[in-house]
């Protein structure tokens, strides 16, 4: 029996047994990381200046009080929300309730625990974002693969000055755009929200202007590392050799090149993805659409600091998650990696 059959003869355990073991590995070693960024975060929203308690206050139902009764109200707002403790109990009453209750504490400004709708609102972005993600890479790869081969000709140079003027424009200025054209002069879409109270609009199209801004603004960089990455791979010796055995040229480039550009384009999208909910702050803001961004937004000026710890843990977990995709990405792109990294 040769290598390769041996190799065939594999369970599906024994090929997935590296991959657990190494992302076991690699989720035990971010718990320090992820303790630290839990102290930064809270440490952040409870330093900054104002006071939640006050903000939640209803001028309407004080207006009435004497001095006395509003001052014991505030008070037993302030112990109901836990403000009355010190700064160290607090943060681990958070923990508790973040990572042992899950309620990720109480808001002020909805009034209940937040996990009691938090989810709809990150369910909402990674609808968005996901979207748009698929859609730029869908356009990007093969765009910035055809402008690697067709270097220095007319394409090329075409992708690259479209690039650099999107590179140019920021997502506002992209958003603005698009609701001029497409709901101001053509009246096709909707501006903002995320349905129609009347049944009238279908729900698709209210995605249609976030998720093509996420694309629009996304595009270029995507298309400008592919594109640089599959440069470097194509002026490798392997591909010179690959290409003197007569291999089609085909072959060459989505087999051989594109596998090998993967690398560099894997660390993209696991930086890409944390700072692709990030930018999503500003056009779920323009569009009105419920998702993290919107909702980390108007946690801000109520001051609910539940809603801005959490909103904030979830865009750094992203960020870990990213960093354990990027290493997973490499052991599924590359071989060596996985046998040099996994014991």
């Amino acid at each position: 029996m040769n290598n390769n059959d041996i190799r065939g003869s594999k369970t599906f355990l024994e090929v997935m047994l590296p991959y657990v073991t190494y992302i076991g590995k690699r989720l035990l070693s971010l718990i320090p990381v992820l303790i630290i960024i839990t102290i930064i975060i809270f440490l952040l929203i409870n330093l900054m200046p104002g006071d939640p308690v006050m903000a939640m206050l209803d001028p309407e139902k004080t207006a009435a009080m004497t001095i006395e009764e509003r001052n014991n109200y505030v008070e037993t707002m302030r112990a109901f929300l836990g403000y009355d403790k010190t700064l160290v109990e607090r943060y681990f009453i958070w923990l508790k309730d973040t990572f042992i209750d899950g309620e990720f504490g109480y808001s002020i400004r909805f009034n209940k625990p937040v996990n009691d709708f938090i989810g709809a609102y990150i369910g909402r972005s990674f609808k968005v974002n996901i979207l748009g993600f698929i859609f730029a890479f869908l356009i990007s790869i093969p765009v910035g693969i055809t402008a690697a081969v067709k270097k220095n000709k007319f394409f090329d140079k075409a992708v690259t000055v479209l690039t650099i003027v999107g590179i140019s424009l920021p997502s506002f200025f992209v958003a603005l755009l698009l609701i001029l054209f497409f709901v101001v002069q053509l009246d096709v879409l909707p501006f903002s929200g995320m349905s129609d109270p009347r049944g009238v609009i279908p729900d698709w199209k209210y995605l249609v202007l976030p998720v093509t801004v996420i694309v629009l603004t996304s595009l270029a960089s995507l298309i400008r590392y592919i594109r640089a990455a599959m440069i470097d791979v194509l002026q490798s010796d392997y591909i010179r050799t690959a290409r003197a055995k007569g291999l089609s040229e085909k072959i060459v480039i989505y087999r051989h090149a594109f596998q090998n550009a993967l690398i560099p384009v894997v660390t993209l999208i696991g930086m890409w993805i944390p700072a692709l909910f990030g930018g999503s702050i500003i056009v779920e803001k323009i569009f009105a659409y419920p998702g993290m961004g919107y909702l980390l937004n108007q946690a801000y000026g109520y001051k609910d600091r539940a809603i801005l710890q959490t909103a904030l843990l979830f865009f750094g977990l992203l960020t870990l998650l990213g960093n354990i995709f990027i290493d997973i990405g490499y052991m599924a792109v590359d071989p060596r990696i996985r046998e040099g990294r996994v014991k």
